[in-house]
């Protein structure tokens, strides 16, 4: 893996959460705006929610930094 390639990977996990971020928030705010009373449920779900979406990109983050500093197939590139 070339280490130029890493950062356009990351970008594209972010990219991607940040959409599945986007439609869990219209959602919450449909129920919201649709069911007022239901307000704290849709909330803790949302935060739940955004914090698994989120989680995406972290471990991503980590398998970049893995390739990154500790590649175990560093040995069949090399040589």
């Amino acid at each position: 893996v070339q280490t130029c390639a890493l950062p356009i990977c990351m970008g594209i996990a972010a990219i991607g959460t940040g959409i599945g971020q986007g439609h869990g928030v219209q959602g919450a705010c449909d129920g919201i705006a649709r069911n007022p009373e239901a307000s704290g449920k849709i909330l803790t779900a949302l935060i739940l929610g955004l914090a698994m979406i989120e989680s995406l990109a972290i471990y991503a983050l980590v398998i970049q930094l893995i390739l990154l500093y500790a590649n175990p197939f560093i040995k069949y590139v090399v040589g």
